[in-house]
């Protein structure tokens, strides 16, 4: 049992020494940030993992587009975790690849058939891309889930990727619970990889660190060749900022923190679900920072994008289109997604606007889907 002090920023030394000079950072993240964060992923696996292993980024999203312009190509085909962020299939049809989409089931909790994911596998599918928690829908990936995905891609040799950048914000499920998400890199197979970042679930957008782990070390080889081309190195103060959070002494406080401000927030989101039955719907998110959110009228689904407009232009409310930002073909349709763990009162705030809207506007500007 850890445990947590509370966070006071008047205690914290500077992560920064003044006299430390300025030239670029280490190549690879420093060695000191690397070993966090090789201590973070080796506490929950049978076989630690070498802080060499790692290679630190700027940002999640730089980790996602390297490893997937390293490892997939013209010929290739990816199956992905579908909805997800746009960039976990649009990095792979960019350069070459073929992508299908791996849809999780809507109408039962956004849970995922191992059975269509065979279904899916071609003589040329090279990698296998998971969002662990799902965004938009805050869905986590059961253990049990993980662990046939892992043997299905262990019988044909083939790349996990998971993006767990809102791990390990998990507020709807236990670490006692049998069926708890572990990380993927703990799972047994060589052949996993997941990228992660400081800006989620460590509340750090501010500083552009994210990193690529992987079992296999000829893996971040690869990355580390066509990073050359894109970045020299992460800033030696945000690489010194991430190193101070991740450290043993602030970690857990920080992680503490954040996950109670998640569960204190999605409390105040269901409510105001609960209280608006009549228009909108969900399935509870179990983990990370967003919601889905479907909205309708008369039992059919409204047009988001027209509704996330009128809502920002006549209250001053900003919420993300689901059938524009995570949808494809006309998927997603009325679906929103609410990001809710900003600071507490910006919540409330932001859903008593929306309230307000719901009230005076709503029925009657608000067209439906076509």
């Amino acid at each position: 049992m850890v445990k947590v002090e509370p966070f006071a920023v008047e205690q914290a030394t500077s992560p920064i020494s003044l006299s430390t000079k300025l030239t670029y950072g280490a190549i690879r993240g420093s060695e000191e940030l690397r070993g966090h964060l090789a201590r973070v992923y080796s506490a929950e696996a049978l076989r630690g993992l070498p802080h060499d292993n790692i290679l630190i980024t700027s940002g999640a999203i730089q980790a996602n587009f390297l490893l997937h312009y390293a490892l997939v190509g013209p010929g290739d085909h990816v199956i992905v975790h579908y909805p997800t962020y746009q960039q976990l299939y649009s990095v792979p049809e960019s350069v070459g690849a073929e992508v299908s989409l791996w849809k999780a089931r809507e109408n039962d909790g956004w849970t995922l058939d191992t059975e269509e994911l065979k279904s899916l596998i071609r003589p040329n599918t090279k990698l296998i891309v998971l969002n662990n928690p799902q965004n938009p829908t805050g869905a986590i990936i059961p253990r049990s889930t993980l662990a046939e995905i892992v043997n299905i891609a262990r019988s044909q040799s083939i790349t996990i990727h998971a993006d767990e950048v809102y791990r390990p914000i998990f507020h709807g499920v236990s670490p006692a619970d049998s069926d708890f998400p572990p990380s993927l890199l703990s799972l047994g197979y060589e052949n996993t990889v997941v990228t992660g970042s400081m800006s989620k679930a460590y509340s750090l957008a501010g500083i552009r660190v994210g990193w690529i782990a992987a079992r296999n070390k000829a893996i971040i080889e690869k990355c580390m060749v066509c990073r050359d081309y894109t970045t020299i190195s992460v800033s030696q103060l945000d690489d010194a900022v991430a190193t101070y959070a991740l450290a043993p002494h602030t970690i857990d406080n920080l992680l503490h923190r954040n996950i109670q401000l998640a569960r204190k927030n999605l409390e105040i989101l269901e409510k105001f679900v609960e209280a608006h039955t009549w228009a909108c719907e969900w399935i509870k998110p179990r983990a990370g920072t967003t919601a889905f959110v479907r909205f309708s009228r008369d039992g059919r689904p409204v047009d988001d994008v027209a509704f996330c407009k009128l809502l920002h232009d006549k209250v001053g409310v900003l919420v993300v289109p689901g059938s524009q930002c995570f949808g494809r073909d006309g998927d997603f349709q009325g679906y929103v997604r609410v990001g809710y763990v900003s600071e507490t009162e910006v919540l409330e705030q932001g859903l008593a606007k929306l309230s307000e809207f719901m009230r005076a506007g709503y029925v009657d500007d608000v067209p439906l889907a076509r």
